[in-house]
C-alpha cells in the first residue's frame, strides 16, 4: 500500500494568504494527505486562521518548530517528523503551481525520489518576483543543466516533492533559508538517484512580505552551486 502524501508548509505570518493557500490544496491535490503547518513563534498571524481550518479538516496539523528559526529549521522540523514516504515542501505565499503535484506524484511513484516544478523549462513560467533574484536563479539552473548534466533546469525551487526517507538519509546542512533545495537536489545528483521534473507556473506573492535575503543567502547558494558542478557524470 502506497504511503500517504505528507505537505510540510513553512509559515511566516500568513495569515492573510491561509484561506487561499487551502482552497489550492484540497482543489489540486488529491486525497489523502497530511498538511503540517510548521511555525515558529506563537504570535505568528497564520496560527489562528490555521487553528480555525484545522478544526474541520482533520489532514491539517500544526507542528511548532523548536529546532531554530527560520525557514530550513521549518522545513528540517517537518522532516524529521515526517520521516518516510513522499514529501512536498510548499511555501505558503501562493507562489507553488499546485495544480503539477498530481503528475509529480505519478513520477514519485514510478520510483523517483526528487520531483522538481521548474519554471525554466519548456510550460514553465515565472511572473513578478525581484529581477535580480529571477536572473540569478535562471542562470544558476541553467548553466548547471548544460554545463554539469545536472538533471533538472530548475535548481533553485523549493517546491520540492522528495522522498522523505532519501532527505534524512542526506541530512541538511543549510543554515541560511532557500538554498535548502538547492543543496538537496545537488547531493541526490551526485548520489546517482532518480530525479525527474516537471514543468511549473510560479507567481510572486501578492499579500505579506517574503523572508527572501538575498545578500545574506548567497555565499550559501554559492557553496552549494559549486558542489553540485563538481558533481558531473
Amino acid at each position: 500500500m502506497a504511503e500517504n502524501l505528507s505537505l510540510i508548509v513553512p509559515v511566516y505570518n500568513e495569515g492573510e494568504n491561509f484561506p487561499a493557500l487551502v482552497a489550492e490544496i484540497e482543489k489540486f491535490i488529491p486525497q489523502p494527505f497530511t498538511m503540517y503547518v510548521i511555525y515558529d513563534f506563537e504570535e505568528d498571524t497564520t496560527l489562528p486562521v490555521a487553528r480555525e481550518f484545522a478544526s474541520t479538516r482533520p489532514w491539517l496539523k500544526l507542528l511548532k518548530n523548536d529546532i531554530a528559526r527560520g525557514v530550513v529549521y521549518a522545513i528540517k522540523k517537518g522532516f524529521e517528523h515526517v520521516k518516510t514516504g513522499p514529501a512536498l515542501v510548499v511555501m505558503a505565499d501562493l507562489s507553488d503551481d499546485l495544480a503539477q503535484v498530481p503528475k509529480m506524484l505519478e513520477l514519485y511513484a514510478q520510483g523517483f525520489r526528487v520531483v522538481c516544478p521548474s519554471r525554466y523549462m519548456k510550460g514553465g513560467s515565472q511572473t513578478g518576483g525581484p529581477w535580480l533574484k529571477g536572473l540569478m536563479s535562471r542562470c544558476a539552473g541553467l548553466s548547471l543543466k548544460y554545463l554539469a548534466g545536472f538533471p533538472v533546469h530548475d535548481a533553485t525551487n523549493n517546491f520540492r516533492l522528495y522522498d522523505a526517507a532519501l532527505v534524512n538519509e542526506l541530512g541538511i546542512e543549510s543554515t541560511g533559508g532557500f538554498e535548502l533545495a538547492l543543496e538537496l537536489t545537488a547531493k541526490a545528483f551526485r548520489r546517482g538517484e532518480k530525479i525527474a521534473e516537471v514543468p511549473a507556473c510560479w507567481r510572486d506573492r501578492t499579500a505579506g512580505e517574503s523572508n527572501f535575503q538575498l545578500k545574506k543567502w548567497l555565499p550559501r547558494y554559492l557553496y552549494w552551486y559549486w558542489y553540485a558542478m563538481t558533481g558531473r557524470r
